[in-house]
């Protein structure tokens, strides 16, 4: 089954950091990609750019609205995905409880809505 890891954490120390830093800050996640890899787990992931370049679109009484900036008021916003192939939600859980953003933020899991 699949599952999506929704990675949501505070972007402002890597936004912060000097391009060494942000290399020390990444070397984790490219071991943790390289451990989905190499389980067989790694369907799909992406890190996403900062919460500064977010638009949000929603429709209200067929009017369309666009805002700019994201639309959630806190410090911790989607940073990342990853989809994952895993037996069950617990290895999910195990998997989502692996990746680096789980020690600064949140990780939510879900089963992706299965197509047939």
């Amino acid at each position: 089954m699949q599952y999506m890891l929704l990675l949501h954490h505070d972007d402002t120390p890597f936004a912060a950091a000097s391009p060494q830093d942000r290399d020390k800050m990444s070397a984790p996640y490219m071991a943790y990609n390289e451990a989905l890899i190499k389980a067989g787990a790694m369907v799909s992931g992406e890190r996403l750019q900062g919460p500064s370049t977010a638009t949000t679109v929603r429709v209200r009484n067929d009017k369309t609205e666009v805002l700019d900036g994201p639309f959630a008021t806190t410090k911790e916003q989607l940073g990342g995905f990853y989809i994952i192939e895993a037996p069950d939600l617990d290895a999910a859980l195990n998997w989502a409880a692996r990746c680096p953003s789980a020690s600064y933020g949140t990780i939510e899991v879900r089963p992706i809505w299965p197509t047939r």
